[in-house]
């Protein structure tokens, strides 16, 4: 019995290099096996870098490897259903950068492929739920700890106007939506347990990139609301808090948790607050054990690709909302 999952990387993009990869080096159960690049000098490069043993000139030669059980995919938005697909094709199994795809469409077309092929796992990558945080804050909410859960704000942003910036290309998927909003929407889904039954939405788009650089959003649970809003163009900010009728949950770091540092979370019920610290861990190590362990366990994955699907079907009734100027319902 093989006690790792070889995996293989498609694309030497900056978070899988800076990121994801060392991240995974560290788990008990993964072993990264190959990179690919359209550029093998690159993926050479980057190989003898991260000290991964094997390098190809093209995605489809390390889906021919028969050694790799698993791949990741941080390629660019556009291509990432295309590529799981091929993957899938190829028998590997998927790790599958956020957002799922596109469109829902897309989300529902590697669903179905999924169904078909029930021995392979596919998830979307949004590493911040494995966090043990967020892991402490859903069980607090769910204990009580601050009532009846009635509401969540979210907020994340970032300032890039680079023209050259994938980010800012809307055939590639760009915008805050798609790149941190989605995030926003994730967590509000997660924290709830259940799906919104309608979105508000206003979204505000560069003139020139034609992507959204602010937008913000409404969602109605059956007891309660999640507003948010994320942008590309505010100075770099992220934070969330938990409103319930007897406590509020504030997440300090929610997104994009240090891997070198604890991160803290604080509990007020009343006039007593409580701080809540955890110790130094990795969400992306943490990420890429959970989904190895369910490959080798034969198990299910952490989150299933409904929930992949069903965060892109709130991320395009937002869009919607803001083009109609009316409520979108989603029940």
């Amino acid at each position: 019995m093989k006690n790792k999952v070889s995996w293989g990387v498609l694309s030497t993009a900056k978070i899988g290099v800076n990121k994801v990869i060392p991240a995974m080096q560290k788990g008990k159960y993964c072993e990264i096996t190959a990179i690919s690049s359209r550029d093998l000098n690159k993926a050479k490069r980057l190989a003898a870098l991260l000290t991964i043993p094997k390098a190809y000139g093209s995605y489809e030669e390390l889906l021919s490897d028969a050694e790799i059980d698993a791949v990741y995919i941080p390629l660019p938005n556009h291509l990432h259903v295309e590529w799981a697909i091929k993957a899938m094709e190829a028998g590997k199994h998927v790790l599958l950068e956020k957002p799922v795809g596109l469109s829902s469409k897309e989300a529902e077309k590697l669903m179905e492929l999924s169904k078909a092929n029930p021995n392979l796992k596919v998830m979307e990558a949004f590493m911040y739920r494995h966090h043990p945080q967020w892991k402490k804050a859903k069980k607090l909410v769910e204990e009580g700890a601050i009532g009846r859960l009635k509401s969540i704000q979210s907020f994340f942003s970032y300032y890039n106007t680079d023209p050259a910036n994938i980010r800012n290309n809307p055939h590639f998927g760009g915008g805050g939506l798609m790149d941190i909003g989605c995030y926003c929407i994730s967590l509000s889904r997660f924290i709830f347990g259940q799906e919104p039954k309608g979105v508000q939405g206003l979204v505000e788009y560069d003139p020139n990139f034609k992507t959204d650089r602010m937008a913000s959003g409404i969602l109605s649970f059956s007891e309660g609301t999640s507003t948010f809003t994320c942008s590309t163009q505010i100075m770099p900010f992220q934070r969330v808090n938990i409103y319930g009728d007897g406590g509020i949950i504030e997440i300090e770091i929610p997104f994009n948790a240090p891997a070198d540092k604890p991160t803290t979370i604080w509990l007020y019920q009343a006039d007593k607050k409580e701080e809540i610290t955890f110790d130094i861990c990795d969400q992306y190590t943490i990420q890429g054990d959970l989904f190895s362990k369910a490959i080798l366990d034969h198990t299910e994955v952490p989150t299933p690709l409904e929930d992949a699907l069903n965060n892109m079907l709130v991320i395009e009734a937002v869009v919607k909302s803001s083009e109609s100027g009316i409520w979108v319902s989603l029940s």
